[in-house]
């Protein structure tokens, strides 16, 4: 059975792929794979396995021996579904590999800003310590996160390992209603009032045509001075011109910004060019701890050896 991973480079080093290859014992794997490349390297496979790689209704059409589409990852927008159901194949995604990662890393960039990390850090390597009258340097506020609101916008399996974690550091969670709904569920509550309630908001919602650009200079009007952004999810829903303008103006107290628009962001972005202390971006790399990303790999193994036992798991066709 002709079996080919096309985007390995994406999980990053260090995996265990022993379960994998014991599967699969022809698989081929390539660690990236051109948009050109991709009708070649799955001619013949019954199995194709990947991250991001665009699997468009052509290819299928071009791919008769397909049968299973194994995505390392929970998004299947690069996945053209309709096409999968139409041509017979199967398609499953994975959960829950990367909830840990992401809370942690939420809560780790909730701790930089509320204790002023950066700062002091920046204090004591210009020596003001050291010429410092008392034991301490007390010249940044403080905040404790259990003193805290934190507002979830996105409450599937991520939002609740975040709202969870919060909650063991004494915050207050309020969660929003699902956006482009008038609906208010018990237990949420309106964006509108989840943006001024809250001192830190964490974005885990997807992206579509209802949440593109649900962070704009509105919104951020509508939060507090003193709140804290941070996005995880996708860059699309924040509007990047009006999230410098918000942190230059003083509008919200900080960012920290996990995903841009584009990735990677070879024609720049404007949260790149802003030099303000108030904001952190990183590289997409919220999900990717290596615990995370050998969970993806097992995930990844366990979806298709349902698939050949003829058991459906993680299905999305």
């Amino acid at each position: 059975m002709k079996a080919v991973l096309l985007d390995w480079a994406t999980m990053g080093p260090d995996l265990d792929v022993t379960a994998l290859r014991a599967l699969l014992p022809d698989l081929e794997i390539y660690d990236e794979t051109e948009d050109a490349e991709v009708a070649e390297r799955i001619a013949g496979a019954e199995i194709v396995l990947g991250n991001k790689i665009l699997i468009s209704e052509s290819l299928f059409a071009n791919a008769p021996d397909m049968r299973f589409i194994g995505l390392t990852a929970t998004g299947t927008d690069n996945v053209d579904l309709e096409a999968a159901k139409k041509h017979g194949v199967a398609v499953a995604n994975i959960r829950a590999y990367c909830s840990q990662s992401v809370a942690e890393h939420v809560l780790g960039c909730l701790l930089y800003f509320a204790h002023n990390l950066g700062p002091y850090l920046a204090d004591v390597r210009a020596g003001e310590w050291q010429k410092a009258e008392n034991f301490c340097m007390l010249t940044y506020p403080i905040r404790e996160l259990s003193a805290m609101t934190l507002g979830i916008v996105g409450y599937g399996e991520l939002g609740k390992r975040v709202a969870s974690v919060a909650e063991a550091f004494g915050m207050e969670v309020i969660v929003a209603a699902r956006p482009g709904t008038d609906e208010i569920p018990e237990g949420r509550v309106a964006l509108d009032d989840l943006l001024t309630r809250a001192d830190a908001i964490s974005l885990h919602c997807p992206l579509n045509d209802t949440t593109r650009g649900l962070f704009g200079a509105a919104e951020f009007r509508a939060m507090k001075p003193s709140a804290i952004l941070v996005n995880t999810a996708r860059g699309g829903l924040v509007d990047s011109a009006a999230l410098v303008n918000a942190l230059r103006d003083g509008e919200i107290a900080a960012a920290a910004i996990d995903v841009l628009p584009k990735e990677p962001p070879r024609d720049g972005d404007p949260l790149l060019d802003y030099k303000g202390d108030n904001l952190i971006i990183t590289p997409h790399i919220a999900w990717g701890t290596l615990t995370a990303r050998q969970n993806a790999v097992d995930e990844l193994t366990a979806n298709i050896a349902a698939f050949l036992d003829g058991r459906e798991r993680c299905r999305v066709v």
